[in-house]
C-alpha cells in the first residue's frame, strides 16, 4: 500500500513539474517577438528615444519637434531597406545615417551635437558595432 501511494505521489509531481514547464514555455511563446515591431512598440521607441535625448542633450522647446520630426524621418526611411539585400541596405543605410547627421548638426549646438555623437557611438558599443564590443562579451579583434 505504502509503494502505491509513493508511486501516486511521484506519478503527481511528475505531472505538475510537467504542467508548469508546458506552461513557462507558453508564456514565453507568447511574449517573443515576431516580424517587426508593430506601430506602437515604435511609437514607444521613439518616446523613450526622444525622453533620453531631452535629457542628455537638454533640448530646447524648439528643438525638440524638430529632432522627432527628423529621429521619424530616419526610421521611415530604414524601415523601406526592410527587404533590401544587405549591400543594398548597407549602401542606403549609410546615406540615410550621413543625412541624419547633416541634419541633426543645423538643429544642435555644437556642444549638443558632440554629446548626440557621443550618445551614438555608445550605442553601436552595446550592438556590437564598429569599435565596439558584442553583447556576447567578445572583444572586438583588433587589425593592424
Amino acid at each position: 500500500m505504502k509503494m502505491h501511494k509513493l508511486g501516486l505521489m511521484a506519478a503527481l509531481a511528475v505531472a505538475a513539474l510537467a504542467f508548469s514547464l508546458a506552461l513557462n514555455a507558453q508564456e514565453k511563446k507568447d511574449t517573443k517577438r515576431e516580424g517587426p515591431p508593430s506601430a506602437a512598440r515604435r511609437e514607444d521607441m521613439l518616446k523613450q528615444r526622444m525622453a533620453r535625448m531631452t535629457e542628455e542633450l537638454k533640448l530646447t522647446d524648439a528643438q525638440k519637434p524638430k529632432v522627432e520630426a527628423a529621429l521619424k524621418q530616419q526610421a521611415e526611411k530604414m524601415r523601406g531597406l526592410r527587404d533590401a539585400t544587405p549591400e543594398v541596405r548597407r549602401e542606403k543605410g549609410q546615406a540615410i545615417r550621413t543625412d541624419m547627421e547633416k541634419k541633426m548638426k543645423e538643429i544642435l549646438t555644437a556642444d549638443q551635437y558632440a554629446s548626440w555623437e557621443k550618445m551614438r557611438a555608445q550605442g553601436r558599443e552595446g550592438r556590437g558595432g564598429p569599435g565596439g564590443e558584442k553583447k556576447s562579451g567578445k572583444k572586438k579583434v583588433e587589425q593592424n
